[in-house]
């Protein structure tokens, strides 16, 4: 689909669609007060007729019978304008598209509504996300030809309000980097969910390597290195190594670099749990639990399809991407409760649950980075606890960290990127709950205050290094769509790292 910039009048513009949006009733939106007198009050008798009223995802699809060049208005809900902010644009965007789809139109034109100062850009990469990701759709394994019946949209307009005036090149030049910003965000984000939606009989490990080594072919920037069993085992990870024994899928630890042309700014590591499939291990999940553990590898999903946008926009700073990747299986040679492992860092561990891997794999991979890449910030992304979810519910992450200036800064980002994640506190008392008389401590603690008790985990492996720790278990995949993220995976943390990492 191609994107571009409108700038003359949006009732002008020549296109089979061009949708607006309606905030609230729409006698008082003044939008739809213009659109309705172009239209000499046939829009109101529309949207009195079909009950449309402006709230969030109703749509109105009205022929203009030759009044405008446009062959039809679409009138987008966009709720109360209190409520709106800038990321909504993803899902009314999305919606715009979905319903221009619908009526097979090839061309459309999107009126972008006032923002505040200095928010056009950011507007208009979210309105390319929400066209992008909302037409998204996991078809590989569906047979039917409907199911996999493409856009009927080619190009799609975002028109702006110049005041008359053409833009000048400069501002042109803005208007086209946040179109190409929104694209790279949101073709990561795409390819974070396909990675996820894929069943784990085919996205396993070596597969997961393989998506890693294809995104360095494509930019020179990149590069990447890839350990087997052999490799880890010399590196004393004894942690991750347990975790994928069960399995005869073989482990894969995914180390890729971007480095750009002039000298680094910054080193900064992003760190994905990678668990391919999580049966639980002997602390063996339910039926309902496992069905659909093949997305336990979203925060190495989410790190690997970040680094190909980074690489395609570029950064000052030089980026290491670490996936800890392996199955989590029960077998013969699975690891028990009870063991007694040995991390990378010498750290012994005694395990009292089987089903809580992922912060084995994350310590050892932690611990990699914080000796191999010696970076100065690291973050680290995992679908670690389904405590988090009961903190925050299924669509916020949560972010832990005992730096402040490196976690103020981080949920900052997620805040421009729309994102929802929100802070938790790693309290030293909870501590205690990981102690353990046989070794140096134990990989789970008490039910209460899991969460932290996790992150606090991994801060043992962290040591001094600034770290960020985000636990998204509960948005790394939706039981319910939304305009711009269908069902299943949703490639959450891609736009917040691309944020964070790519300076505008």
């Amino acid at each position: 689909m191609e994107f571009h910039h409108v700038a003359d009048p949006v009732t002008k513009a020549q296109a089979d669609v061009v949708a607006f949006c309606v905030f609230g009733d729409p006698g008082s939106d003044p939008a739809f007060k213009t659109w309705n007198a172009v239209l000499k009050g046939g829009l109101a008798d529309a949207a009195q007729a079909e009950s449309f009223e402006g709230k969030p995802q109703q749509t109105l699809t009205f022929l203009t019978g030759g009044a405008v060049p446009a062959k039809r208005i679409i009138a987008v809900g966009a709720g109360p304008r209190a409520d709106f902010n800038v990321a909504s644009l993803r899902d009314l965007a999305a919606t715009a598209a979905a319903a221009s789809n619908k009526v097979g139109a090839r061309s459309v034109v999107l009126a972008l509504p006032s923002t505040g100062a200095g928010r056009e850009p950011l507007a208009i990469q979210f309105v390319v996300e929400g066209v992008v990701e909302g037409g998204y759709r996991f078809t590989r394994y569906l047979t039917s030809d409907d199911a996999k019946k493409p856009s009927t949209i080619g190009r799609f307009g975002i028109a702006t309000d110049t005041k008359g005036k053409k833009p000048t090149a400069a501002q042109a030049k803005v208007v086209k980097a946040a179109i190409d910003r929104g694209a790279a965000v949101a073709m990561a984000v795409c390819r974070a969910r396909d990675l996820i939606n894929e069943p784990a009989a085919t996205m396993t490990p070596t597969a997961l390597a393989a998506e890693a080594q294809a995104i360095a072919k494509r930019h020179a920037t990149v590069t990447v290195k890839v350990l087997g069993p052999a490799e880890c085992a010399e590196l004393g990870m004894g942690m991750f190594l347990a975790v994928g024994k069960g399995s005869d899928e073989e482990p894969r630890f995914i180390h890729m670099t971007y480095k750009p042309k002039k000298k680094a700014t910054k080193r900064i590591a992003i760190i994905g749990k990678g668990i391919t499939f999580d049966s639980g291990g002997y602390s063996l999940k339910p039926s309902a639990s496992m069905e659909d553990m093949k997305v336990d590898m979203s925060g190495a999903a989410a790190v690997i399809s970040a680094m190909d946008a980074i690489a395609t926009l570029g950064t000052t700073h030089e980026i290491h991407a670490i996936a800890a990747c392996c199955e989590n299986m029960v077998s013969g040679h699975a690891y028990r409760l009870g063991d007694v492992l040995t991390s990378m860092d010498g750290t012994t561990v005694e395990i009292n649950n089987t089903d809580a891997e992922g912060r084995l794999t994350l310590g050892d991979a932690i611990t990699y980075t914080r000796t191999k890449v010696e970076p100065d910030e690291m973050y680290d992304f995992a679908t670690l606890t389904g405590a988090c979810m009961v903190a925050l519910g299924p669509y916020t992450a949560g972010v832990m960290s005992d730096n402040e200036g490196l976690a103020k800064g981080w949920l900052q980002a997620a805040e421009r990127s729309g994102e929802d994640m929100w802070r938790l506190p790693l309290l030293p008392r909870l501590r205690e709950q990981l102690k353990s008389s046989i070794a140096d401590m134990r990989n789970t603690g008490d039910r209460f205050g899991g969460a932290i008790t996790a992150g606090l985990f991994l801060k043992t492996f962290a040591r001094d290094t600034p770290w960020v720790h985000v636990d998204i278990a509960g948005p790394a995949s939706v039981s319910t769509a939304r305009p711009s993220q269908p069902r299943g995976g949703t490639g959450f943390a891609v736009a917040t790292l691309v944020e964070h990492l790519v300076p505008r």
